[in-house]
């Protein structure tokens, strides 16, 4: 199997404009660990190992119990879970399955702001972004290497 492309170092130019959404959204309205939840739970979606090392990683040093991550596939079957990071969970499926229903924008709607809406909607479309590079990219000899807070 041939070697693919190393995307950091071929393509920095364009991962550029992704670092800066990364950095706005660390200071975007959406609170870090629910950030990191979103991330992890769209990277199981798109089967991104190298996404789902990083952010067990990084939601574990923010504070995420192991009991939440390994549930998250199943987060409407727990009690684990907020009203808030319910609804979170259900429009990063939606968004990512690029299907939206009236329900899900409703249940959304309840519990963020508009301009908070719109920031979690960028953690969604940027780290499905993110995992689309690393899948189409892959290299599975860095799975498992990531540091928690390495790109910060």
């Amino acid at each position: 199997m041939e070697k693919r492309t190393n995307f950091f170092e071929k393509g920095p130019g364009a991962l550029k404009t992704l670092f800066h959404t990364g950095a706005y959204l660390k200071k975007s309205l959406i609170e870090q660990k629910l950030h990191e939840l979103v991330d992890f739970r769209v990277s199981q979606i798109n089967g991104c190992a190298y996404c789902l090392d990083m952010h067990s990683k990084d939601a574990l040093a923010h504070g995420e119990l192991d009991q939440r991550l390994f549930c998250v596939s199943a987060w409407r079957e727990t009690p684990f879970f907020t009203d808030r990071e319910r609804a979170a969970l259900a429009w990063a499926e939606a968004v990512t399955a690029c299907h939206v229903p009236d329900e899900t924008y409703a249940r959304v709607k309840a519990q963020f702001t508009d301009e908070e809406l719109v920031d979690l909607t960028l953690v969604i479309t940027t780290i499905n972004t993110w995992n689309r590079f690393n899948i189409a990219f892959s290299n599975p000899e860095v799975v498992g290497t990531y540091q928690a807070g390495q790109f910060a």
